[in-house]
């Protein structure tokens, strides 16, 4: 029977008629899948389709296999997908599943021990000893003056209430405890916590024309875009030969700021070759702001298969002539072309939980809180190990090796 792409639109409850079967896909298939989620994603009853989840991922990552995975119904209709990454345990030839920012299914469905069963079947076939996933799911949000007010000595997002709660994350964090899965906190069993970013940034852009995007930025960002303006900072999208430039100046930025990614010119190069060549319209772009010819910062963005998200993924800049504005500049460029291509959120990742002004990480949140968007708290990862004494040792094992990393 030939297989085709599910129309956009919810998937039957699973465990209704017949149980969901899980197989291996084609990546062709599962990049159109993807590209055909636009209506789910925008309704939430997939959530977002994040770029860690596209087949190309596969070939960006080093030191893991992959596999993708689609779910098909009694009509052997595609109804759901997931990029599985694999990485084998030293001396056994099991592996630990990892799903990022997945899988793509209908997290709403009533049954959702109906997607999650064929999944942990179909791992355990292939030697997995443990799995885990991050649903990309909302969990709670804070708006920018929710937490501006909220700023002071010792403070966290964390002890704000939120300004919203979704629901449909809500409901799967309990499905899951139900179901024998553990979120993935820091400091409990070890495992270091999510290897995603849990606490997000977004500017939401559905519903929205671009002079309401400007003013929902703070007073301070709309100066610093004007001063770059009257400055003449030039900024574009550049091609792949710039690419050394950025990372340059991304060094720069780790040395100043106090963190290291730990990411090569060669990580960079096959990540713009790879994920552009997945989507020529482009999945993988890269920015730079100009002053009197010298490149003074360079951001990366990449875009969602179907179109709904766009992801301020790298930033980097110069130490020097810091007072024209460039990464104001740039980032308002990139909103500004993410809402031309119609993306309904440009998600800035990951930003500190800490509202301490005191604290050296909170300028990164403060920056971001500028732009008038909302910190998201994501539904985060989540782990099972599958059945058997040896797989709860080796999955032991393994989060002793992910906490020490």
């Amino acid at each position: 029977m030939a297989i085709t792409t599910a129309t956009p639109r919810p998937a039957a409850p699973a465990g209704t008629a017949a149980a969901l079967r899980v197989r291996p896909l084609p990546p062709a298939e599962h990049l159109a899948f993807l590209r055909g989620r636009r209506a789910l994603t925008d309704a939430g009853h997939g959530g977002q389709v994040s770029f860690l989840q596209t087949p190309a991922w596969a070939r960006v990552k080093d030191g893991w296999t992959a596999e993708g995975l689609g779910w098909f119904d009694e009509l052997e209709r595609l109804v759901g997908t997931a990029l599985v990454l694999h990485r084998e345990a030293p001396g056994v030839r099991r592996t630990f599943a990892y799903l990022p920012e997945g899988p793509v299914i209908d997290w709403s469905a009533p049954r959702l021990e109906g997607w999650l069963d064929p999944l942990l079947a179909h791992l355990e076939a292939c030697g997995a000893f443990a799995v885990r996933m991050g649903p990309p799911l909302a969990y709670r949000r804070w708006s920018a003056a929710t937490l501006k007010d909220a700023t002071g000595p010792g403070r966290s997002v964390h002890e704000v209430l939120p300004d919203r709660v979704e629901p449909v994350g809500a409901v799967v964090a309990d499905r899951l405890r139900t179901a024998g899965w553990s979120r993935c906190d820091p400091g409990q069993g070890g495992g270091g916590g999510d290897a995603q970013p849990r606490l997000v940034f977004e500017i939401p852009l559905a519903g929205r024309d671009p002079e309401h995007v400007w003013q929902g930025l703070n007073q301070e960002w709309r100066r610093n875009i004007r001063k770059a303006a009257r400055a003449g900072v030039q900024t574009g999208v550049a091609g792949p030969a710039e690419l050394p430039v950025f990372h340059h100046l991304l060094g720069i930025t780790e040395r100043r700021d106090g963190f290291r990614l730990g990411r090569s010119l060669e990580y960079y190069e096959r990540q713009y070759a790879v994920l552009n060549e997945e989507q020529p319209e482009g999945g993988m772009r890269l920015y730079t702001a100009r002053y009197q010819g010298e490149v003074l910062a360079a951001h990366t963005m990449l875009r969602s298969a179907d179109g709904a998200r766009v992801w301020y993924q790298s930033g980097a800049s110069a130490d020097h002539l810091r007072q024209v504005r460039p990464s104001n500049a740039l980032q308002w460029r990139m909103i500004q072309d993410a809402q031309m291509a119609g993306a309904s959120a440009y998600d800035m990742r990951g930003v500190p939980a800490t509202l301490d002004p005191d604290a050296r990480e909170f300028g990164l949140l403060r920056w971001k809180l500028g732009t008038g968007g909302d910190a998201v708290e994501m539904l985060g990862e989540w782990e099972r190990p599958l059945p058997g004494a040896v797989n709860r040792s080796l999955h032991k094992a393994m989060r002793g090796y992910l906490a020490r990393r």
